[in-house]
């Protein structure tokens, strides 16, 4: 089947288009406003914290919502809501004189729509397509991300010679506005069959249940627990570590990530003719390896191109190790549990992103910020172990 002479993938992928360019329209400029604002590590950090909490405080509840209700209405009405928010955030930075929490809450609102609809979206995916295909359709999706994310912050980084910080937020209201119409356009699906009704606490237990039963899908979902908060201690200082001790150009920021996504495509392209010699399990448990050897050798580098290249590989691993993991929660979770199931191991494995995120924050203001890079390389070293001690090379 040709994935993408099928009109329902083909409505599917450019939602996932202005899904990727408003993620890399708001992950470039938000954190330059920030630091413009505020010139601290923290409340970079604390930022990226506000991304994460729904996650962790919502993740199970939004889950049994996205169960129990029809995944294309919340869809719809998902988008509605955070386009009118993201108009308002763009709106309140530029047009008021806005403290740093309205920056917070309304970052937490975002998110919080932002993980519904992409909580409903994984859930719908199985209800439009054969189960087989969720390894092509998530590396097609990856591939797509990555390249966004390769173009985005090389433009994104011109464009700011010539472009204010406001304009980039009206423009991220755009995307919200775009994905809102093509969802419209989504075919419909039943609502997921109930046999009794049941609480929400009960659903809860009935998901973990479900992801308990699930050992393959509970090891992956620990690594990625203690991988988030090894990449948490670096993502939320790397700007300010570049831009205030490294002292790159906002240009060289741009390309360097521009570099660094190049390694999204090599991964999500590396996806299947490795599964032809390797089994996923392996696939996923030697990207870790590699990680981690990435991640030690950014303390020994400070040039933007350098830095691009590591962040490459990281980027490469990454997007394999997501690829495996989403199609294998897909594959081996029942539909009416899918929410919920991805509700509680998306909670699991962000509740250390807090954590990291102050920790780094903290770390950057009052310490030498290369030695963490060391720290985060050991913590992703541990999950090989792991993997390698519950032998899940062999076991999907």
């Amino acid at each position: 089947m040709n994935l993408y002479q099928n009109r329902t993938f083909q409505k599917l992928y450019a939602l996932h288009f202005f899904v990727n360019l408003s993620i890399a329209i708001f992950s470039f400029i938000l954190p330059i406003i920030l630091y413009e604002y505020t010139k601290s590590a923290l409340a970079m950090s604390t930022m990226r914290i506000m991304d994460f909490l729904p996650n962790i405080l919502l993740g199970m509840l939004i889950g049994v919502f996205v169960d129990r209700i029809n995944r294309r209405v919340i869809l719809v009405y998902g988008n509605v809501i955070r386009t009118i928010a993201a108009l308002l955030f763009a709106y309140i930075l530029t047009c008021t004189d806005f403290m740093l929490w309205h920056i917070y809450v309304l970052g937490f609102l975002l998110s919080t729509i932002g993980y519904t609809i992409g909580s409903a979206s994984n859930a719908i995916m199985p209800q439009l397509f054969e189960k087989s295909l969720m390894t092509d359709i998530q590396a097609k999706f990856s591939l797509l991300s990555t390249m966004i994310t390769i173009i985005g912050p090389g433009l994104l980084g011109m464009l700011l010679v010539w472009l204010s910080n406001a304009l980039f937020l009206w423009l991220f209201a755009g995307c919200q506005l775009c994905m809102t119409i093509i969802i419209l356009f989504i075919e419909k699906v039943p609502t997921p069959i109930r046999k009794e009704k049941r609480s929400i606490l009960e659903d809860m237990k009935e998901g973990i249940a479900a992801l308990t039963g699930n050992r393959s899908l509970l090891l992956q979902t620990w690594t990625i627990f203690f991988t988030n908060f090894a990449s948490s201690l670096v993502i939320g200082v790397l700007t300010f570590y570049v831009l205030d001790q490294l002292h790159f150009t906002k240009e060289q920021l741009g390309l360097m990530l521009t570099v660094s996504a190049v390694g999204g495509i090599v991964g999500a392209k590396m996806i299947h003719p490795l599964r032809k010699r390797y089994t996923r399990g392996q696939i996923y448990t030697y990207s870790m390896f590699v990680d981690a050897s990435a991640l030690a050798l950014f303390y020994f580098f400070n040039h933007w191109l350098s830095l691009g290249i590591l962040l490459a590989i990281r980027t490469a691993t990454i997007t394999m190790t997501n690829i495996v993991y989403l199609a294998i929660r897909q594959e081996t979770t029942p539909n009416h549990l899918l929410g919920c199931v991805a509700g509680t191991t998306s909670m699991i494995s962000k509740l250390a992103l807090p954590a990291g995120l102050f920790i780094g924050g903290i770390w950057a203001d009052f310490l030498p910020v290369a030695p963490i890079f060391l720290l985060s390389a050991t913590v992703v070293l541990f999950n090989c172990l792991l993997l390698r001690k519950n032998k899940f090379e062999l076991t999907v």
